[in-house]
């Protein structure tokens, strides 16, 4: 099958030929034709199987046609939501690539910039909004922007907008769409809280799964190092210099924990940058627009940053850090791999890290091959006990019930009587009755 099969319009043909493009992917030929007839699509792929084409093009080529309402002005008709700033432009990149031949015209927005230059974009009018839900909503509630014409609605890596803290966000976007629409819907993975998000959006949908839900790509060579957590930064330098291993993505668990991998790498003579949400767009874009160019070997990323970093010829993702949520290892693979190409999967564990492994290969059903010959094997065996506050020492005598009494400030040598009230002034005290004094002289 070509994608002249797929009743596509000359001038989106004309567009993906120029880009090399003739045969489409597994979801691209069952997601297009459902698309195309104006059904809603729930599309469960993994990372890097082509997910954004199979919207992407059917959503220009039905905004081709005049919208059946006129308005005074151009309307935002389809809106495109997804999690972060990196996958929104890699998806407007990809629109204006698409329908470069056409009239439909695109936007994005996504926070960490200005907004000034976004309002600019969108006053002159568009068809197409791609957009993060944060800066989405921010607009909103400026009155710059309006999705009451929206006719198609993409709700894309949806599992992943969940796992972000969007899921409000995301429901006060729902709450201004249309009744009637199109929606077609997009996840790498279908937990619980996907399926059941998908049971109030979608209306009849036709189900594209085109892989085993969070299985990862066969063609991907998987291995593990299990390593001491000190002695991770000098496995990986081995790695990278030892295999000659290129277009390296690494993932950390923190922001902090890419800016230390970067440096360590740097100071060993390998070209590396870091991108996390701390730093700003500008430095995300250069240090991505390096990797791509191939200026630097290794980006080093954490999960949140990592998203929309779509290069083709990848060879190898390093999980630096294991994930402690089993789908994320799925999205970080799929990293690699892409479009029908080979790729490599490395995987780091220390001791504490071992039960995610279980996690992992009970989703993935399958067990990474463990690699036991490497120059840093681990020699911690045993979890080492979390620190915790020494309990204060209770007393052990016996109160009845009552407190104990206060130590005095001053001990004494020798534990007294309770004090009276007053001094004891035995030789002047009154008499008792019966009782003789005798004065001392």
């Amino acid at each position: 099958m070509t994608f002249k099969d797929l009743q596509l319009s000359p001038l989106l043909l004309k567009a993906l030929e120029e880009k090399g493009y003739i045969t489409p992917s597994p979801i691209q030929q069952q997601a297009i034709p459902y698309a195309l007839a104006g059904r809603d699509v729930l599309g469960c792929a993994q990372t890097g199987t082509g997910k954004t084409a199979a919207f992407a093009l059917p959503i220009i080529q039905n905004l081709m046609k005049p919208s059946d309402k006129k308005h005074s002005k151009k309307v935002i008709r389809s809106l495109i939501l997804t999690p972060t700033r990196e996958l929104a432009l890699q998806i407007a990149e990809n629109l204006n690539e698409y329908g470069s031949h056409t009239q439909v015209r695109s936007a994005v927005i996504f926070g960490g910039v200005s907004a000034n230059p976004q309002i600019k974009e969108l006053r002159r009018g568009i068809d197409i909004l791609v957009a993060t839900p944060g800066r989405l909503n921010d607009l909103i509630g400026q009155g710059e922007i309006s999705l009451s014409h929206v006719e198609i609605f993409v709700l894309d890596e949806a599992d992943r907008m969940l796992d972000m803290g969007f899921i409000h966000d995301v429901k006060k976007i729902l709450a201004l769409l249309p009744a009637q629409k199109q929606t077609l819907f997009f996840s790498a993975t279908m937990p619980a809280e996907i399926q059941a998000l998908t049971e109030k959006l979608l209306k009849n949908p036709a189900r594209v799964e085109v892989t085993p839900v969070s299985s990862t790509v066969d063609i991907i060579d998987g291995s593990l190092y299990y390593v001491d957590k000190e002695n991770k930064r000098a496995l990986l330098v081995h790695l990278l210099k030892r295999e000659a291993i290129t277009s390296t993505l690494v993932f950390t668990r923190t922001k902090h924990g890419a800016d230390r991998v970067a440096k360590f790498l740097t100071k060993n003579k390998v070209s590396a940058a870091a991108i996390h949400g701390d730093k700003s767009q500008g430095a995300r874009q250069k240090a991505l627009g390096q990797f791509k160019s191939g200026e630097i070997q290794v980006l080093v990323a954490t999960d949140i940053a990592a998203r929309g970093i779509d290069i083709e010829e990848l060879s190898c993702v390093i999980n630096y850090d294991l994930p402690n949520v089993p789908e994320t290892y799925v999205h970080r693979i799929g990293r690699t791999g892409r479009a029908g190409l080979g790729g490599r999967a490395i995987s780091f564990s220390d001791i504490e890290e071992k039960e995610y492994v279980k996690d992992i290969e009970k989703l993935i059903g399958k067990t990474i091959p463990v690699v036991e010959n490497h120059p840093f094997p681990m020699s911690v065996f045993i979890v080492p006990p979390k620190e915790t506050k020494p309990r204060p020492v209770k007393s052990a005598r016996k109160t009845d019930g009552k407190r104990p009494a206060k130590p005095s400030a001053k001990p004494s040598a020798k534990p007294s009587a309770k004090p009276s009230a007053k001094p004891q002034q035995r030789a002047f005290q009154k008499p008792s009755p019966g009782r003789r004094i005798t004065k001392v002289k």
